[in-house]
C-alpha cells in the first residue's frame, strides 16, 4: 500500500501530486487549459514531469502504456472539451485493466452559483462526471475541503486494487485551499478468505496433480498484478508448460523452455492449439475470454476442464470461491509440494523462429518484414502494435523479457500505437521502443511524432503504407472507397516536424538498411514508410478473415 506523511498547510493540489508520486508516477501527460491551468502551475514546480501531448486522446494512450510498464499513469487534461476527448483511451485502459489516473479542471465552486453558461459546459456542471463513471471504477469531484484528502485516497487505491483507470475532479477555486481536517487514515488491503483460500489451493492442486495433460494459459493480469515470478515458479515446480493469450503476450519471456506459444484457438499455431485444447485441466491464469483471444470463439476449451482465475472471480471446474486474491492463490500453489500422478507429455516447447536471410531485391512482404524484425529484438527492446496487422503479424516476433509487448488487444482502438510509444519510452528512457503501426490508424494519432521529436526521443515508428484499412478489405471483399485512404509521404514528415530521420523501403534490402541505421540513431525518433502491396497480410489475418467475414458481411 502506497503511504505519504501529511504535513500541515498542503493544499489540495500539492497532496494530490505527492500522492501520485506515492504510487510510483513520475511524469503527467495530458493538455492544458483555463480550468486546470493553476493545477499545471503547481504541477510544473513539483518533481513531476509534465508532458505535453498534440492532442488528448493521444495523452490518454501515453498514459496507458506509462502504466502499463510503470505500474500506474496519470493524464491532465481541462472541462469537457478536454475531458470528452478522451473518453475513447480511457474506455480502453478500463476494457484492458490499465491503472490511469485521469485529473480534469472544473469550474470553481463559487462560479456556479445561480448555474450560469459557462464555456465548455455541457447540460450542467456534472455531465463530465457522470459519463466518466461509466468509464472508471472510482471517481470523485473534489469540491469539499474537509473530504478531499480522504477521497484522493480513496480513488487512487481503487486505481491500484482494480487496476482501471480512475478519475478525480478538481475544480479551479480547490486547487489551493488548504483543508483544516486531521490526515485521513490508512485504507486498509483487501485480504483474502483463508478458509476459502486454502479449500480452492487444495481442490486446483489436486485437479492438477491428477490431471494428464495440465496446461498454463496465462493473460493479462499476470502482468498487471506483477505475478509473472509466482506464474513462472508454479510452472517449474509442476512441470507446466505455458501458453499466453493474445492480450497477454509478452508477459513472460517466450524462450523459457516450457513456453509454447501463444493460444489463439484456429487462429494460432496448430500444435499449440491442439496441446492446450487436448488438455484435461487448463488452469487460465489471469486470462479474459474475450473473443480475440478465445480465436474469434474458434477455441474449444471444456469448462469443466478448467480452471479459471482472475483478479474478479475464482473458479474450480463449476466450484465458485469468493473473497480470495489472485496472488494469496497463486502463493499458496507454489507452496504446494507436487505429487505429479502422471508424466506430463511431451509439449511443443522447442519451437524457433523461421531463419530469415534476405533477398535484398524482392518486394518487402509483412511475414518477412516480422523476420527482419525478430533479428534485431533483444532483452532491452519494447514493441507496441496498432491494431490490424499491425497486431496480427506482430504475434509472430519473439519477446525476450517480459512486459515488452503492447497492444490493445481486446479494446481494439486503431491510433494506439504511436503515443503509447511517447509513454513507453518515458517510462522506462533505457528501453528501445518500436511502435508497429498501419497507415490508417497513424493517420489518425501521428502528429505525437511530434512530442517525439521535442523530446529527443529515439523511439522507431514502422508505419505499414498499403493504401487503407487492411483489415476490413479483407473482412468485407470488395473494391468499396471506404477502405481507401489518402497516401501520405510518411517518410517525409520528420523533416516538417524538424527532427528525427525519416526512411522509405519498398524492398526487403530498403527495410534492412533503414532498420539498422534507425536502431543506431540515437538523437530523435525515425520513422520507417514501408510500402506494403494491398493484398499482402499475415497468416494470422488470413485465416481471421476467413472465419470472421461470414459473421461480418450481412448476406
Amino acid at each position: 500500500m502506497a503511504t505519504t506523511t501529511h504535513e500541515a498547510g498542503t493544499s489540495i493540489g500539492q497532496y494530490l501530486i505527492q500522492r501520485l508520486q506515492d504510487y510510483g508516477i513520475a511524469d503527467v501527460f495530458g493538455i492544458p487549459g483555463d480550468y486546470v491551468l493553476s493545477f499545471y502551475t503547481m504541477l510544473e514546480a513539483s518533481p513531476l514531469n509534465a508532458i505535453g501531448c498534440t492532442r488528448e486522446d493521444c495523452a490518454g494512450f501515453a498514459a496507458d502504456a506509462y502504466a502499463r510498464v510503470r505500474g500506474m499513469g496519470a493524464l491532465c487534461v481541462t472541462y469537457c472539451v478536454g475531458g470528452l476527448s478522451v473518453c475513447n483511451s480511457v474506455a480502453g485502459a478500463f476494457a484492458e485493466k490499465s491503472p490511469v489516473v485521469m485529473i480534469t479542471g472544473s469550474p470553481g465552486m463559487r462560479e456556479r452559483i445561480h448555474n450560469p453558461l459557462l464555456h465548455h459546459m455541457v447540460r450542467n456542471f456534472r455531465t463530465q462526471y457522470e459519463v466518466f463513471e461509466k468509464l472508471c471504477i472510482a471517481g470523485s469531484e473534489l469540491n469539499d475541503a474537509s473530504t478531499a484528502f480522504r477521497e484522493i485516497d480513496r480513488v487512487l487505491a481503487a486505481c491500484q486494487r482494480y487496476k482501471r483507470p480512475v478519475y478525480l475532479e478538481l475544480p479551479r477555486d480547490m486547487v489551493h485551499m488548504t483543508p483544516d481536517a486531521p490526515p485521513p487514515a490508512a485504507i486498509a488491503e483487501p485480504t483474502s478468505d483463508q478458509r476459502a483460500l486454502a479449500e480452492v489451493v487444495d481442490e486446483a492442486a489436486r485437479k492438477i496433480e491428477q490431471a494428464k495433460q495440465p496446461v498454463l494459459l496465462l493473460g493479462v493480469e499476470v502482468h498487471r498484478f506483477g505475478l509473472q515470478d509466482l506464474a513462472l515458479q508454479l510452472a517449474e515446480q509442476a512441470g507446466l508448460p505455458m501458453a499466453a493469450t493474445m492480450l497477454g503476450k509478452g508477459v513472460v519471456g517466450e524462450k523459457h523452455p516450457l513456453y509454447m506459444g501463444l493460444y489463439e484457438g484456429a487462429l494460432g499455431r496448430e500444435e499449440v492449439t491442439r496441446y492446450v485444447e487436448a488438455s484435461d485441466c487448463v488452469v487460465m491464469l489471469g486470462t479474459f475470454m474475450t473473443d480475440i483471444n478465445l480465436g474469434i470463439y474458434t477455441a474449444e476449451l471444456n469448462i469443466g476442464d478448467c480452471i479459471y482465475a482472475t483478479s474478479e472471480q475464482l473458479r474450480v471446474r463449476h466450484h465458485h470461491y469468493h473473497d480470495v486474491r489472485l496472488q494469496d492463490f497463486l502463493t499458496g500453489l507454489t507452496r504446494r509440494k507436487w505429487k505429479r500422478a502422471h508424466p506430463q507429455p511431451p509439449a511443443p516447447t522447442d519451437w524457433q523462429p523461421e531463419p530469415y536471410q534476405m533477398a535484398a531485391e524482392d518486394r518487402i512482404k509483412i511475414t518477412r518484414l516480422m523476420r527482419r524484425l525478430d533479428e534485431q529484438l533483444d532483452d532491452g527492446t519494447i514493441v507496441i502494435a496498432d491494431i490490424g496487422d499491425a497486431l496480427f503479424a506482430s504475434t509472430e516476433l519473439t519477446t525476450h523479457g517480459r512486459t515488452e509487448f503492447i497492444s490493445p488487444a481486446y479494446y481494439t482502438s486503431m491510433g494506439f500505437a504511436t503515443p503509447a510509444a511517447l509513454g513507453a519510452k518515458i517510462a522506462r528512457p533505457d528501453a528501445r521502443v518500436v511502435a508497429i503501426v498501419g497507415d490508417g490508424a497513424f493517420q489518425m494519432t501521428g502528429m505525437e511524432l511530434s512530442t517525439l521529436v521535442r523530446r529527443g526521443l529515439p523511439v522507431i515508428v514502422i508505419v505499414l503504407n498499403n493504401g487503407g484499412y487492411g483489415t476490413e478489405r479483407l473482412l468485407h471483399p470488395g473494391d468499396y472507397e471506404f477502405n481507401e485512404i489518402h497516401s501520405w509521404q510518411y517518410h517525409k514528415l520528420p523533416e516538417v516536424l524538424g527532427g528525427g530521420r525519416g526512411f522509405e523501403a519498398r524492398t526487403e534490402g530498403e527495410f534492412d538498411a533503414a532498420l539498422t541505421a534507425a536502431w543506431n540513431a540515437t538523437e530523435g525518433p525515425s520513422l520507417i514508410h514501408v510500402h506494403l502491396d494491398p493484398s499482402d497480410c499475415s497468416r494470422a489475418l488470413d485465416r481471421l478473415a476467413s472465419m470472421m467475414s461470414h459473421t461480418v458481411v450481412q448476406k
